[in-house]
């Protein structure tokens, strides 16, 4: 708020500011507009009475590596998740922009800062809106870990530090099409594979029950339909989708539809028409725009102070209370804090849940060709 501050009296107005979060200009997250809005099929099913639960998931398979010094005085609560994942998790949810033409201010959206409108205010706007929804995170909504041999690094002078290297945490977006749907934002380092996925899961039929049989009932219920949109390493999405097993069997099995952006750029070049296209890292594209004077793939003011809004207490508690909140400890490499992690999904999910790490998408299918679409193979 001070710099904004100073900003403003050095007259700057907000149509002058590009506030990069790199995650924003990741090709994945800049595909979400087109995905949500330009395919009628999933705005049918795209609210409460569908979708079961949210997840969206950051993993680094390292530590702070010597950065600890500076780690220590943010967390991964600072450093991803109010940021990156909250960013992500704020267009994959908000209702229909006016306009989503980054180039245009014809939807006289808000600045932010009363200046008028900025090319690609109406994306911030319903953006903001989903945030005001966002009640302030909970201790009790929150679990927290820090990697075993953390405070091993030199740099860092607290040994007793309690920084979370790990973070879970629950909210809810309180609009008649989310509430009552659990959303999890979890990060974390010296975790087990490099990843960054959203995975939204969809209530099972409501005649499960009563058509298969006891066994199928169960197997189904063990395997609901599940989007997976993988931001990171390979960008790809995937929906799983039960299927009867080939041959003479009736059980059923599960299945993988797909589309992986680098084999789409291999073998789907004349019908997409991307062969001499370039697909540019995220900080290429966002100074891109900025030069092109694009400014909905950049964060405004209001976004960042509610974002603030909704993590400071959370921040503050923690900071606050540091020898009662003491992260959960986890050896490097593994899956966080498991079993914390597993009675916390358990309890937020209200389901058994299955904390083992399932093989990438990447390695269990293979996408063909079927009729001109994209699918995977069992």
């Amino acid at each position: 708020q001070a710099l904004q501050q100073v900003l403003e009296q050095q007259q700057f107005g907000e149509h002058h500011l590009y506030r990069i979060d790199h995650y924003l200009g990741k090709e994945m997250v800049q595909n979400l507009l087109v995905w949500r809005f330009g395919n009628s099929w999933w705005e049918y099913m795209w609210h409460r009475n569908a979708i079961s639960s949210i997840h969206i998931t950051f993993k680094e398979p390292f530590g702070t590596e010597g950065r600890g010094g500076y780690f220590d005085n943010f967390g991964i609560i600072r450093d991803i998740l109010q940021n990156h994942l909250l960013q992500v998790l704020t267009l994959l949810t908000m209702e229909p922009p006016l306009d989503i033409d980054n180039t245009s201010s014809k939807t006289g959206g808000s600045s932010g800062n009363g200046s008028g409108s900025v090319p690609g205010d109406a994306i911030r706007d319903a953006k903001v809106q989903v945030l005001r929804a966002i009640p302030p995170i909970t201790l009790e909504d929150t679990l927290l870990g820090q990697y075993e041999g953390y405070a091993d690094d030199d740099t860092i002078d607290n040994k007793d530090t309690n920084c979370p290297t790990y973070a879970m945490m629950k909210l809810s977006i309180q609009t008649s099409r989310w509430i009552g749907v659990p959303i999890i934002l979890e990060a974390g380092k010296a975790l087990n594979e490099r990843t960054c996925e959203i995975s939204v899961k969809l209530h099972p039929p409501p005649t499960l029950g009563n058509i298969f049989s006891e066994s199928s009932y169960q197997a189904l219920k063990k395997q609901p339909n599940e989007l997976i949109m993988k931001l990171q390493p390979h960008p790809s999405i995937h929906m799983k989708t039960n299927i009867k097993t080939p041959g003479f069997s009736s059980v059923p099995t599960m299945g993988v539809l797909g589309m992986d952006y680098s084999r789409m750029k291999e073998e789907d070049q004349d019908a997409t028409k991307t062969k001499n296209t370039p697909n540019p890292d995220a900080y290429t594209r966002l100074i891109l725009d900025v030069l092109r004077g694009r400014q909905g793939s950049f964060v405004r003011n209001d976004e960042l102070e509610r974002s603030w809004e909704i993590f400071t207490p959370l921040l503050h508690e923690i900071e606050e209370k540091a020898m009662e909140v003491r992260p959960h400890s986890y050896k490097y490499g593994s899956n966080g804090p498991t079993p914390q992690r597993q009675e916390f999904l358990q309890r937020v999910l209200g389901e058994e849940v299955d904390t083992t790490t399932p093989p990438t998408t990447n390695t269990t299918t293979k996408t063909t060709r079927l009729d001109g679409t994209m699918v995977s193979s069992l």
